[in-house]
């Protein structure tokens, strides 16, 4: 052998084939997108945003019991904006705030049916 197919074979091996980094690439992104679901099902289920989920196949019974209720009062998002819009505003920011402002967000009491207002008719103005 020649110098000159030494080192042209020499070359030859220490080459990366284009496929390969696309399969490498490929492999990587399906194991990063497996560890990211991973994550984020760990965080639903311990948050307990499962709990809260009537579209969980478990819940396919009591999600005809569900009735709408029409009786919250919003706040227009678009208008003259004075005091008496603000000030009408506060009132029912208050009112909102007033029912969730004694709860202990941090306790697991917080996401009971009492203390998310699930239990109780709704209230009138």
């Amino acid at each position: 052998m020649t110098d000159e197919t030494l080192h042209h074979s020499e070359d030859h091996e220490n080459v990366h084939h284009p496929r390969r980094n696309i399969v490498y690439f490929i492999i990587g992104s399906v194991l990063v997108a497996f560890a990211l679901v991973l994550v984020s099902m760990s965080l639903y289920i311990s948050s307990g945003a499962a709990q809260l989920d009537l579209s969980r196949p478990g819940y396919k019974a009591v999600q005809n019991e569900v009735e709408p209720s029409d009786t919250f009062v919003s706040f227009p998002a678009s208008g003259e904006v004075n005091n008496t819009v603000i000030e009408q505003f506060l009132k029912l920011f208050r009112k909102q705030v007033k029912s969730v402002d004694n709860t202990d967000v941090f306790s697991p009491a917080a996401l009971d049916e009492q203390a998310l207002g699930l239990d109780s008719p709704p209230v009138e103005n």
